[in-house]
């Protein structure tokens, strides 16, 4: 299992070498000078000056050359310096990091404790009313875009109930109480789809298990309905759902950039949304490979625990 775990870290790290690579390339081809762009208000400003600050920054040399610092850099544990502030990146994303960890978190939260039950319910009551409804709820779930949802859950709660969610930000230890009520909206239009991609393959898994020769077994041996969906059919189950819940991970912090933005959450999402907008290459990189790195190390634990769900998984993924 641990040879299992290190070929996959090792894979997963190739490819998040691969994404850095490629994001360091394609954000040079973003227009716009930041340069230019930092001292667009400073009047006067000279050629010399323009000079001088590209220097500064280390954009004058060529590309390869500044990809090779930044290799250098990054092998020793170094994401290099803001072009904005000069603080270094890595203290700037620590910053931000635990308030997207914490939107991250509620919105697969929310996602498991609707999406299981409403799989379940799905599955157990098929072709019924209530299982064409949540098949219905599920497509709108998936088809929604985060942002769009979160807009609508802002104005309707506006115009029925008059109340709006806090436009300052207190993190958990500061006020609890207010951090999650600032949380909750944007939680929920994250974890939507999570939701609705959940009750989904919880559904169509349960139906096939539900259907197997093993099934019918335990229900000739007088074995309750309960017994059979809750402790067999459903452990069963939920392999394919652990698969998609590591998947929706990528969704989930692709949709913070703009959630954090729309609930003026400071996050991995707005400083990436802030970086793009003045060009600061070195914290986008850096934004880029922590959640790449997130994504990974979720995704290697999500094929870990299939072990933990189906024991005979544990030799094949030791052997494999």
């Amino acid at each position: 299992m641990l040879l299992y775990a290190g070929r996959r870290l090792t894979y997963g790290l190739l490819v998040l070498a691969l994404v850095a690579t490629l994001v360091f390339l394609i954000i040079r081809l973003i227009p716009g000078d930041v340069v230019r762009l930092q001292l667009a208000d400073a009047p006067g400003v000279t050629q010399a000056q323009i000079d001088q600050r590209t220097a500064e920054l280390g954009l004058d040399e060529p590309v390869l050359i500044q990809f090779g610092h930044f290799v250098g850099g990054l092998l020793q544990g170094d994401l290099g310096t803001s072009f904005d502030d000069g603080r270094p990146v890595t203290t700037k994303i620590l910053e931000r990091l635990p308030a997207t960890l914490e939107l991250g978190l509620l919105a697969i939260l929310f996602g498991v404790l609707f999406g299981v039950p409403f799989g379940l319910i799905s599955a157990i009551r098929h072709h019924s009313f209530i299982d064409n409804v949540m098949r219905f709820l599920a497509v709108i779930g998936m088809s929604l875009p985060n942002f769009w949802l979160a807009l609508l859950l802002i104005t309707f709660l506006a115009l029925w109930f008059g109340w709006s969610p806090p436009l300052v930000y207190a993190s958990p230890t500061e006020d609890l109480s207010q951090n999650l009520i600032h949380m909750l909206l944007p939680a929920i239009a994250l974890g939507a789809a999570t939701m609705a991609s959940i009750a989904r393959m919880l559904r169509s898994s349960l139906l096939e298990v539900l259907g197997s020769n093993f099934i019918r077994t335990i229900r000739s041996r007088g074995a309750s309905e309960r017994v059979v969906v809750l402790k067999h059919a459903g452990r069963s189950s939920m392999i394919p759902v652990f698969t998609v819940l590591g998947l929706q991970v990528g969704s989930i912090l692709g949709g913070t950039v703009i959630l954090e933005r729309i609930f003026a959450i400071p996050g991995m999402g707005s400083l990436i949304f802030e970086a793009v907008g003045q060009r600061d290459y070195p914290v986008i990189l850096g934004c880029v490979i922590f959640y790449g790195a997130i994504f990974i190390f979720v995704n290697v634990v999500v094929d870990l625990l299939y072990a933990v769900i189906d024991p005979r998984i544990r030799y094949e993924g030791a052997s494999a």
